[in-house]
């Protein structure tokens, strides 16, 4: 197992991501959609798509709230982060399945190196000063 640790600014909450494999059990990607845009105050958001059952509070159980609101699509979306910082940690819907979406940046350095963007959605939304990630795709759709 690999394990991806990570936490809030803070440190008050600590957590673990235990993958097998990360390049074929992980997939970060940047986000140009509106909503990403307004929860991260930034021009993307950039989340880690993993396993539920792969993520683990270590430390600090208790400080994790969570916030659930309509994504503006109609889908409910339900975003956990610390109580005492406000630092996001995760978010995950109807849309997830199984799975969650880790806020990328939470994830200790050495963590991130190893779950690197392999892609990008809602490319028609990204700020026009922005750089496409080399190499990468985005779906013809979005």
């Amino acid at each position: 197992m690999t394990p991806l640790p990570g936490g809030c600014y803070c440190g008050a909450i600590r957590y673990v991501i235990s993958l097998s494999d990360p390049e074929s059990q992980a997939r970060t990607s940047i986000c140009h959609c509106g909503n990403c845009k307004r929860f991260t105050g930034c021009n993307y958001g950039i989340t880690t798509k993993i396993p539920r059952s792969a993520f683990a509070i270590q430390q600090g159980q208790g400080h994790v709230k969570v916030h659930e609101a309509e994504n503006g699509s109609g889908v409910m979306l339900h975003r956990e982060f610390c109580g005492t910082c406000g630092g996001s940690l995760l978010e995950y819907g109807e849309h997830a399945g199984d799975n969650v979406y880790v806020f990328y940046g939470t994830m200790d350095d050495h963590a991130r190196g190893q779950v690197e963007p392999k892609g990008e959605f809602f490319c028609k939304l990204r700020d026009p000063w922005m750089p496409e990630i080399q190499g990468k795709t985005c779906p013809p759709l979005l």
